[in-house]
């Protein structure tokens, strides 16, 4: 089978990985625009089970990439300078590109090797392959070819976010809220390697507007968040990568394939960063895809069908708790209005997901807290 895979992120190169390891016929074409050692954004977080949804199928790439990642229980939220932890709840990081790095390494085992620096422009290119597969994200080029086939909706949150790393180390996933002399602000902040951490940070239009963002550079930009959020950097330096304010895309598509063209990853859907499941998500798509092309052979529109057939139920229910997560962070700035344990709580049922009795389970210590300061 001829395949033209567009995205080297996580999505493309573990496909590629997958269908040329199950099948080493395929002539497998994967094309990336930036280069090799490029990547935009830090570290990458996971819930505490990590990558163990690749251990039955995968146990190598698994063994591969779970030493690598960075582990910590617990998360915290600080809010008017009181820090609370939720406790129970475990995590685990591992950087972008050392992420990719692994990835290529095992791509490499199979003897496919990514066209880097090489952008698809036209359309052309995308036909007379047996397969194409769109990874190259929520601005997808093979996707844009043909919204209309694929019923594709893209809306912009309000809130504007930029994406930052830091020098400065932090224990858990940490949430920090602060009022600031142009409006309210969240951080969201953790550690993904030795050394290093992710720190994300969003505000409300308003705010963004107050500060004057718009009109200023980005080495301006990061000295302003730098002063606002000097306390929780503890007067480290924010470190830029591409790090530019934005509006999360919320990204959904009616149909997954159009043809012998399938969406996976970003391409195919958006998953707000406050439920960190996105990569996941991304590992999910292409493990289902690599087993429907294996268990439907040449017949690629069968594939397909079964590939959205298994996916899609998982998908939408993940899906719609991050939309709920996304909601809940629009409106910040008024849950602020809160108490700290207060905000707390209603932090932690955010997504709809929560059931009381499991959290008072998982997370003693916290509910423990939270009744005795409501009077439960």
């Amino acid at each position: 089978m001829n395949i033209l895979i567009a995205g080297a992120g996580p999505a493309g190169l573990y496909l590629a990985y997958l269908l040329k390891r199950q099948d080493a016929s395929h002539h497998i074409r994967i094309v990336e625009q930036n280069p090799a050692d490029a990547t935009f954004g830090f570290g990458v977080v996971f819930s505490d089970r990590a990558l163990d949804f690749l251990r039955d199928d995968d146990a190598e790439t698994h063994a591969l990439i779970v030493p690598a990642m960075h582990r910590w229980t617990d998360l915290t939220l600080v809010h008017r300078g009181q820090r609370i932890t939720i406790d129970g709840v475990g995590f685990a990081a591992i950087g972008r590109l050392a992420l990719l790095q692994l990835l290529q390494q095992r791509l490499a085992t199979v003897g496919v090797r990514p066209e880097y620096r090489t952008v698809l422009d036209d359309a052309h290119t995308l036909q007379g392959w047996d397969l194409v597969v769109a990874a190259d994200g929520a601005n997808s080029f093979v996707r844009r070819q043909q919204p209309e086939a694929f019923g594709t909706v893209v809306e912009p949150l309000h809130n504007r976010f930029v994406w930052y790393g830091t020098t400065q180390p932090f224990d858990t996933l940490t949430q920090t809220f602060i009022d600031t002399r142009w409006g309210p602000m969240n951080a969201h902040h953790y550690p993904y390697a030795p050394g290093m951490s992710t720190f994300i940070i969003e505000c409300a239009p308003q705010t963004w507007q107050n500060a004057g963002f718009a009109d200023k550079s980005e080495d301006a930009t990061r000295a302003l968040l730098e002063e606002a959020f000097a306390d929780t950097l503890g007067g480290r330096p924010l470190v830029a990568n591409k790090s530019l304010w934005r509006q999360f895309p919320k990204l959904h598509n009616a149909r997954w394939s159009a043809g012998r063209t399938v969406l996976v990853g970003d391409a195919l859907r958006t998953a707000h960063f406050s439920i960190g499941s996105g990569t996941r998500l991304a590992f999910e798509d292409v493990i289902a895809l690599a087993r429907a092309l294996r268990e439907h052979g040449a017949d690629v529109p069968a594939a397909l069908q079964a590939y959205e057939a298994a996916r899609r139920p998982v998908v939408d229910k993940l899906v719609a708790a991050a939309n709920q997560s996304a909601g809940w962070y629009e409106d910040f700035e008024a849950h602020m209005q809160l108490a700290p344990w207060d905000l707390a709580w209603s932090y932690i049922q955010r997504s709809g997901r929560v059931d009381i009795a499991k959290l008072r389970q998982v997370s003693p210590r916290f509910v423990a807290g939270y009744e005795a300061r409501a009077g439960g």
